[in-house]
Parts: C-alpha cells; structure tokens; sequence
C-alpha cells in the first residue's frame, strides 16, 4: 500500500490520550484529525484544537474519514459505534472506512460493538492503547486486530498508523480474531493496575490499624521487595487523579475474568477505584482522607527508601 497523500482520518475522543494519539499523527504529516466534540467541555475544545483536530459531525466524519479510531471511556465506547453505524446507512455509505475500537472493554463488549457494523461496509477493527499518552519520548503500544477475512484492512491500518507515528501491532495467526486486542488491554489493565489498587488499599488497611503499621509496611517493603516500593511510590501519585476512569475499566476486567473468583477479584478493585475517586472529590489539602493518606504514604516512602539506599552506601544492609 502506497500513501501518496495523506488520507482523511477521525479520532473521536478528545482527552488526555485521545489529543496526544491525534497530535502525534499530525506531527508525522496526517494533516487535520476530525472529532466530534458536540457536548464537550471548553476544556476539551481548546485541548483537541492545540493538538491538530477539528470538530466534524458524525455525518461529515462518515462522509470524508477513510479511518476512524475510538479512544474514549468504556461506558461511551458502544454509544459511539453505534452512532458512527447508524450514520453509515443514514448516508448509504458506498466507500470503504475502517473503524477500529481502541477503548478498555472486555472482549465479549469489542463482539457486540462489532455486530453493529455488519452490512454497513465498514470493517471493524479491534483495538487497544497500552500504556499513557504519547509524548516526545514515549510512544504507547496499539494493539489491533480483526476476523480473518478482514486481515487486509488490518495489514492497512497497520500501515497508516505506522506511517503517521504511533506504534501498531498486529495480532494474528491461528485463532486470532475481534476480542484479542481487548483481550490484551483487559490482562495488562488487570495487572497494573490491579497493583495500583493493591497498594493504595493495603495502605489504606494498614494505616486504619495504626499509623506505625504504615511506616512498618513501607519499611518491610524495602526489606523483602525493594522493587515493589519502587513502583508504589510511582503508582499512586499516577493512580489517584484518574481513579475515576478506571472504574469501568475493572468493571470490564471483572466480566473478562469469567471466573467467579478472578471477577470477584476485580469488582473488589473497581470499589478500590471508586472509593479513591470520591475521596478526591472531597478531599482538601492535609484533612487525613484517603487521599491525603495515599499521598503521605508515597512521600513516606520515599523517605524509607532513601534511607535503605544510605544504608547500602555505608555498608549495613
């Protein structure tokens, strides 16, 4: 496949990840990325308009964009399929789009969004972002992937994304098909941040036996798992301000899971997450909540850490 000119190309969902996936692209020559931002904060407007994307209907993105990317939240990813399929018969599409789904539902969800394009003419493509956003020096991973007879597409969305600077790879072979890619989002979402939300509630538990039992966590973590302190003290101050968003995202994780102790693992996490997030919304600085806990703990940690990093330097670990 040859790209002589750059092709049209919509990404709706102007947030944190979806700017930066869009910005990226246009610094790698895609030109303008469409979005609808109909309902969308003043916030969002400006963000989407200094990363290079410009408003559209979904009408106007159907009609002109050969390539459309979702990247929103899992609770808006099926309500935004269905209006890019619909708008597909409204216009009587006759060309070829590509719609890939890049956002954290289970595989079972990336399924059911797939039906609504059948007989639309749109392929649709299963898709995930792992890792945070792009960035000079950083470039998440796209993982995509589609049900035999649509490989093609696949090979040529690869190409496109390739070209205009992110990071794609293609899962393929013998039975791989729509839900891998979803299936990878919801096993790395599990893992990591499971672990964020491993850490903040065993600080939270210990730090509702007794404060001393906090610093003794921290300190046992750099005795027996150096590591592991390493990463709260990376996770936390990440986790906290976007608790909120991942909610739905273990909520998925729990119904990928299938199992009823893994998803009772998950559920027990999105309540972790949720717990966070309130806390946020009502936290003020230094007022002992959660989040002040959290934050605390982090800082503490840092302390214990430098301290066992002194210890090493002279010798008395």
């Amino acid at each position: 496949m040859v790209l002589d000119s750059p092709p049209t190309i919509a990404l709706i969902g102007a947030g944190q990840m979806g700017s930066k996936l869009a910005y990226r692209m246009v610094q790698h020559g895609a030109g303008t990325i469409l979005t609808n931002l109909e309902g969308r904060s003043e916030a969002t407007w400006r963000r989407a308009t200094e990363c290079g994307m410009k408003h559209a209907s979904y009408r106007d993105i159907v009609s002109q964009a050969t390539y459309i990317l979702s990247v929103v939240p899992p609770s808006e990813a099926f309500a935004i399929a269905q209006a890019i399929a619909c708008t597909s018969k409204e216009i009587c599409l006759s060309r070829k789009v590509i719609f890939a789904d890049c956002n954290a539902v289970n595989p079972e969800t990336a399924k059911q969004i797939a039906q609504l394009f059948v007989g639309t003419g749109i392929t649709f493509i299963d898709g995930a972002v792992v890792g945070g956003p792009p960035s000079d020096v950083y470039n998440p991973g796209v993982y995509i992937c589609a049900d035999g007879k649509d490989e093609a597409d696949l090979d040529e969305l690869d190409i496109v994304l390739r070209k205009y600077g992110l990071n794609p790879f293609s899962l393929k072979g013998e039975g791989s098909g729509v839900g891998d890619a979803s299936a990878v989002k919801m096993a790395n979402s599990g893992v990591v941040k499971g672990a964020m939300a491993l850490f903040a509630s065993m600080i939270l538990a210990s730090h509702a036996s007794s404060p001393s039992t906090c610093q003794g966590l921290l300190h046992s973590l750099i005795i027996s798992q150096p590591s592991f302190l390493d990463q709260l003290i990376l996770f936390i101050p990440q986790m906290t301000p976007k608790a909120y968003r991942f909610v739905n995202e273990m909520q998925e994780v729990a119904k990928f899971g299938g199992d009823e102790g893994i998803a009772r693992i998950y559920e027990g996490t999105a309540e972790v997450f949720q717990r966070i997030a309130r806390a946020r919304e009502q936290a003020t600085p230094g007022d002992g909540g959660d989040l002040d806990l959290l934050l605390t703990a982090v800082e503490d940690g840092k302390k214990v850490r430098a301290l066992g990093e002194c210890k090493k330097a002279d010798g008395l670990t």
